[in-house]
């Protein structure tokens, strides 16, 4: 079953070009791997610090293994600094009757 991963973060106004630059990077390392489907990051219109990373995974358990990967365990060490605060990462399931 397919899942959408959502990941929210505040930035820091002085680090908001350096984390896109680092997203982009992020999201082109995640394309790359098993069970990724897509993604796309979004800025809040009212919020200008808040962003949300959607991505689309073919499984829980491809996006548990790109999560727990030491790629992106390296980049989040890259990407810790931008935020204002503590990230949050939501995981969702289509609803089916």
């Amino acid at each position: 079953m397919a899942v959408k991963i959502l990941i929210k973060r505040k930035v820091a106004a002085d680090k908001a070009s350096q984390l896109k630059e680092l997203v982009m990077q992020l999201r082109s390392l995640s394309m790359k791997q098993p069970g990724y489907v897509s993604g796309e990051s979004l800025k809040n219109v009212d919020r200008q610090n808040e962003y949300l990373v959607i991505s689309t995974w073919d499984s829980l358990s491809a996006w548990k293994a790109w999560q727990s990967s030491k790629e992106r365990r390296r980049f989040r060490i890259k990407l810790t600094p931008c935020w204002d605060r503590k990230q949050s990462t939501t995981s969702m399931s289509t609803v089916r009757n």
